[in-house]
């Protein structure tokens, strides 16, 4: 048979954090084992890929987004066979492979920057981004770290300053020496041939540097904006257009796609992660079909609940600004606050929030445990793990209170996801929503995941069709979804009031095995609070 290059788009794609969904040996840790043994969960859910979170050999003082070698599994996950066995049996469940690859930097202790390091004349010496100190030995820019102060930080063995986007121990690569660039492409290739089946790029905008080095400028305070977390630090006062988002980016994009364009079927979804040009830098890394196949979008990771007019104009911003290119939407993921707890949802409101992702014109990722509704877990103190939250408390309590393990089981402390202790706590209020409770409560969350991927999946218009909004509010948000002769119109109730609206002109029936209400339909369709309606018609006159 014959690959489908076009898989990925519409595709629905399931995130798995590693450290957090199975683990297999009793450590407390979740593996590569685990996942393998859970993956049937993932299939019958109705995804059609998973996305791993880092498993490469890392000291862990960002859990993973800090790699210390990268053609290799951290004896915590298991080895390059589990790997390989996980591979193998995704794809006999018929669940693409992607994985997370993080190129923009290393850890301090990965051998590359131990040997850049020691001295200026090496032969990795221009690997990592370095500089001399200003004449009064202040570091070289204005330049922030993510994590809080500068992103230089001093080497007393070159006596000169590198570059850290994000933790110290995180030494940016310098993506402007061709060997690097190399070297990463060199790296896809090991894990194509192991057979995945694409990446998610981290932070696919930091990659270069401006060479000149030259200071950030201020950012209007009106434009500042802490995206996916508490304003704690300074970092989104300069507008950052020296230390990433560089026009040089798009050239290694189209390298990298050409190394992916050598497979059958092998896919990108790069993460930009910017509060103010995100939507411009997506424009410009997925259109054409030379570099990335689509962009992983942060508009509905943040702290602002998006209301129908919200999500319309965004829909306006897309149709504009990237018309032919794609994206990947995501309400949830390992680096924010889940998103029934950041935007006070019931269950109710969850289904149908979860219903307008699941329609919108792009991709679509989840984040494991959404589907069951997991609530953010507080954190005490004395068990957080993140650095960001140790670094920023209790301002900003960090990352953990997302990445507590699964809960499969309700009927023992560790809810079935280690014989051991867990690396963070077990919540009580997770096993109350366990998988195992889940399948026993047919209109309860995970039942209707799963119907709602089945109606997707049925639907070619709900994953590749194009997208017509046809009325708008704060608590009302219609569209259609139209791919060759088939249109399905989609209206969604954001409030607590029932909401009226019209259908577009043509024949509408109310959409068989539709996980929502089958409500009745003629000119309008009135929508009870927090509910979702499908019609479909295989003729439409457009609106």
């Amino acid at each position: 048979m014959t690959p489908d290059k076009d898989w990925w788009r519409g595709a629905v794609i399931y995130q798995i954090y590693p450290r957090s969904f199975q683990d297999s040996d009793g450590d407390g840790i979740g593996d590569l084992a685990g996942i393998a043994r859970r993956l049937p969960y993932v299939a019958d859910l109705g995804a059609d890929a998973i996305w791993i979170s880092p498993f490469f050999p890392s000291p862990m003082k960002d859990f993973g987004y800090d790699v210390s070698a990268y053609r290799d599994i951290d004896p915590m996950f298991g080895t390059l066979a589990d790997f390989d066995a996980l591979t193998a049996e995704a794809h006999r469940l018929g669940l693409k492979v992607m994985i997370d690859l993080v190129l923009s930097h290393t850890s301090d202790a990965h051998p590359w920057f131990v040997e850049s390091r020691e001295s200026r004349d090496n032969p990795r010496a221009d690997w990592y981004v370095w500089a001399d100190a200003k004449p009064d030995g202040t570091a070289p820019t204005n330049w922030l770290s993510i994590f809080g102060g500068s992103a230089w930080e001093w080497s007393t063995e070159r006596q000169q300053y590198y570059l850290h986007n994000f933790l110290t121990s995180q030494p940016d690569l310098n993506f402007h020496n061709p060997l690097v660039q190399d070297e990463m492409l060199d790296i896809a290739r090991f894990w194509l041939d192991r057979g995945v089946d694409g990446f998610r790029l981290d932070t696919i905008n930091f990659y270069f540097h401006d060479a000149e080095l030259r200071d950030n400028p201020p950012l209007p305070p009106a434009m500042r904006s802490a995206t996916v977390a508490p304003a704690v630090n300074p970092y989104n006062w300069q507008d950052h257009i020296h230390d990433k988002n560089r026009p040089e980016n798009p050239a290694f994009l189209r390298r990298f796609r050409a190394v992916l364009d050598d497979y059958p079927a092998a896919a990108i979804v790069g993460e930009v992660g910017d509060g103010q040009y995100g939507l411009e830098l997506q424009a410009a890394y997925t259109s054409g079909t030379d570099k990335a196949h689509m962009c992983y979008d942060f508009t509905f990771l943040s702290l602002e609940r998006p209301t129908g007019t919200r999500l319309a104009a965004m829909m306006d911003a897309v149709a504009e600004v990237n018309p032919d290119g794609w994206t990947a939407w995501a309400y949830s993921n390992h680096d924010v606050i889940r998103h029934a707890t950041r935007w006070s949802l019931s269950d109710a409101a969850c289904k149908t929030y979860a219903a307008l992702l699941l329609s919108l014109r792009g991709s679509v990722c989840l984040y494991q445990g959404e589907e069951l509704g997991l609530p953010e877990v507080e954190i005490a103190y004395e068990d957080i793990q993140d650095p960001y939250g140790l670094r920023f408390w209790p301002k900003f309590k960090g990352r953990d209170g997302c990445r507590t393990p699964m809960p499969w089981v309700a009927d023992n402390r560790a809810g079935g996801f280690t014989t051991g202790k867990p690396w963070l706590p077990m919540p009580p209020e997770h096993l109350e929503r366990a998988v195992a409770r889940q399948e026993e409560t047919p209109d309860g969350l995970l039942h209707f995941y799963r119907h709602m991927l089945a109606f997707r999946a049925g639907l070619p218009a709900l994953a590749k069709g194009d997208m017509t909004i046809t009325a708008r509010g704060e608590d009302i948000l219609a569209f259609t979804r139209a791919h060759g002769d088939e249109a399905v119109f989609c209206a969604f109730n954001l409030g607590e009031a029932a909401q009226t609206v019209t259908l577009p002109d043509g024949s509408w029936e109310t959409a068989a095995d539709a996980p929502t209400a089958a409500l009745p339909v003629s000119d309008t369709v009135t929508l009870p609070p927090w509910q979702a309606f499908f019609a479909t018609s295989t003729k439409t006159s457009g609106g």
